[in-house]
């Protein structure tokens, strides 16, 4: 019986390790994305803080020094929020690429799959024909020869 071989396979296979090479990467886009974002929950929670010690500070007895370190850390501690939510939109946006590059490469793959389907739906077609035909050569051979 004969042996269906895809002339694209090596094309194939290397559609399927971009594939993977595009999996890992959004992989470890999603990992920095998640990341950043737990760091700006963090650095949110201690802005918070900031705000209830300064809040605390202006309250009851007035300490200039106390309240002047108070307002100095929240508006630090705001500075860093503001670059943190820098950095998560940047970690979003290379997300959205590895994602986008991920999907463009399935699509190739799955072309080339589909391709590989059609070639051998073809090649059993062939195969089909040739059965055939060797059949009725075979069942005329043997009327002829009676």
């Amino acid at each position: 019986m004969a042996k269906f071989v895809y002339r694209m396979q090596n094309v194939l296979n290397i559609k399927q390790k971009l594939e993977t090479q595009a999996k890992m990467a959004y992989s470890i886009a999603n990992q920095k994305y998640l990341e950043e974002q737990q760091r700006l929950q963090e650095m949110i929670v201690r802005r918070v803080g900031y705000e209830k010690a300064l809040r605390e500070a202006v309250q009851g007895k007035l300490d200039i020094q106390n309240v002047t370190h108070a307002r100095e850390n929240l508006n630090n501690m705001k500075t860093l929020v503001r670059r943190q939510m820098m950095e998560v939109h940047k970690a979003q946006k290379e997300l959205d690429a590895a994602r986008n590059a991920l999907n463009e490469v399935m699509q190739e793959r799955k072309i080339h799959e589909k391709l590989r389907e059609k070639a051998f739906d073809e090649f059993k077609q062939e195969l089909a024909v040739a059965e055939t035909k060797e059949i009725d050569e075979l069942v005329s051979y043997t009327y002829n020869n009676k």
